[in-house]
């Protein structure tokens, strides 16, 4: 009888599984055979899945530095590279510390701190974003990358600094004793000790940091006017007239920006788990 149940709760899992797998991929499946069909069999109906003529003519277009849209795709390319790597590294640069504080010091106000940095996420974004611009008009950063940056950066921080504080909180204070006792300082058995152990931790939250300021699009569609400074989802855009969609050219492009993102987080992702898992086990 308990052999039965087991069974019919496993097949049930792997069903509830299934299905999940196929709600996620099915529109992945469509957006990159769409990129491959040509503009009238993209608009034809009823749709067709397998296009029967393939074509990577958008790839091309898009790839190439010398077609009508590729300088203007590669540029948007590159400008969410140094906008995302630089908000990344710079919140890594500020939540590794401040973690570090939050988990090892002991200092008046230190709780409500730690929940008030985390406070800022329970407000959308989208509530933000008439201060902050009115903020940085004032700072004369619109219109430059500046601005982007300074933003994913002060958005990703709260959750960088709770899961690396997890993180901390599990590694042994009597680590950086026994390195205290051999001669080093307090930063030095941060550097030679807690740092190569919190390697997962850092790891994980530059993956969030990453993925949170290479998908954003409403802060840069507000901040940036200049049409060489748009980033990836802003320049995304260009593929919709007043009359015409090139629907081929847009997933091709959607597709393109989607690939950073999800090689970075399969090639990462034991990290990410294991940053997370570690991060819930102390608070």
């Amino acid at each position: 009888m308990n052999r039965r149940r087991f069974d019919i709760w496993s097949l049930l899992r792997i069903v509830f599984l299934v299905l999940l797998t196929l709600f996620t991929v099915i529109p992945m499946l469509w957006m990159v055979l769409t990129s491959i069909k040509t503009q009238f069999a993209a608009l034809q109906y009823p749709p067709e899945w397998i296009p029967h003529n393939v074509t990577l003519e958008q790839y091309t277009r898009l790839l190439s530095p010398t077609s009508d849209v590729g300088p203007e795709f590669l540029g948007y390319m590159f400008n969410s590279l140094v906008v995302s790597t630089a908000s990344t590294i710079l919140g890594v640069m500020v939540a590794v510390p401040a973690a570090y504080a939050f988990s090892r010091f002991r200092f008046a106000g230190r709780n409500a701190l730690f929940y008030t940095v985390l406070l800022r996420n329970m407000f959308p974004a989208v509530v933000f974003l008439m201060p902050l611009f009115v903020m940085m008009r004032w700072l004369h950063l619109v219109n430059t990358q500046y601005s982007l940056i300074i933003t994913y950066l002060t958005f990703g921080l709260p959750l960088s600094i709770w899961l690396l504080k997890g993180f901390y909180d599990n590694i042994p204070p009597q680590l950086e004793q026994a390195a205290r006792i051999d001669g080093a300082s307090r930063f030095q058995a941060f550097i030679r000790v807690v740092m190569p152990l919190s390697t997962p931790g850092i790891i994980a939250t530059a993956i969030y940091s990453f993925i949170l300021a290479w998908n954003e699009y409403v802060y840069a569609l507000t901040f940036l006017n200049d049409k060489s400074k748009l980033t990836l989802p802003v320049g995304l855009q260009r593929f919709f007239t007043e009359y015409a969609t090139n629907w081929p050219g847009l997933m091709a492009a959607s597709f393109i920006t989607s690939v950073p993102v999800v090689v970075l987080f399969l090639v990462l992702q034991k990290y990410f788990v294991r940053a997370l898992t570690e991060g819930a086990v102390k608070g």
